[in-house]
């Protein structure tokens, strides 16, 4: 299994950098990209952000979380160029009843039905959207998204 320690190390050395050199590209202290490819410090949030900015990677590749280099920002600009295709008018639909516990039964659906509408489960989803939301990814997405509907009332 892949560390981000790991994933470090492989970005940078892809680029040919120095610890030192990446350390003072992204305005870190000298040492700190040794800490963090030995795995003695983890990057925070913030530092994460700022190495996947400059690798040009989803800091969940830099987490080795996935193997997809792909960002949220280069994702979605793909989906912005694709303007010969209209997009389908927005019909609400009928809220689904919450469950008033999520009993594992096979009847009427599977167990994984049960845990998709669990409590627990939606509030987890609900907290990483909105965390994804938050990074600055996730600001550049709202921003293109707003910009790209307040040029369309123009």
């Amino acid at each position: 299994m892949v560390t981000m320690a790991q994933r470090i190390e492989a970005l940078r050395t892809e680029q040919n950098l120095s610890r030192p050199a990446l350390a003072a590209a992204l305005g870190l202290p000298r040492t700190a990209i040794e800490k963090f490819e030995t795995g003695r410090q983890t990057p925070s949030k913030e530092q994460q952000e700022k190495l996947a900015d400059f690798f040009g990677v989803s800091v969940f590749y830099l987490r080795a979380e996935s193997d997809d280099r792909t960002t949220q920002r280069t994702w979605m600009d793909m989906a912005y160029t694709q303007e010969d295709t209209p997009s389908p008018a927005y019909t609400p639909k009928k809220p689904r009843p919450a469950p008033q516990s999520a009993p594992i039964s096979t009847e009427g659906g599977t167990v994984f039905d049960a845990v998709l509408h669990s409590k627990g489960f939606q509030d987890l989803l609900h907290t990483a959207v909105l965390d994804a939301l938050r990074s600055g990814e996730g600001q550049d997405l709202l921003t293109q998204a707003i910009r790209k509907e307040l040029s369309k009332l123009k």
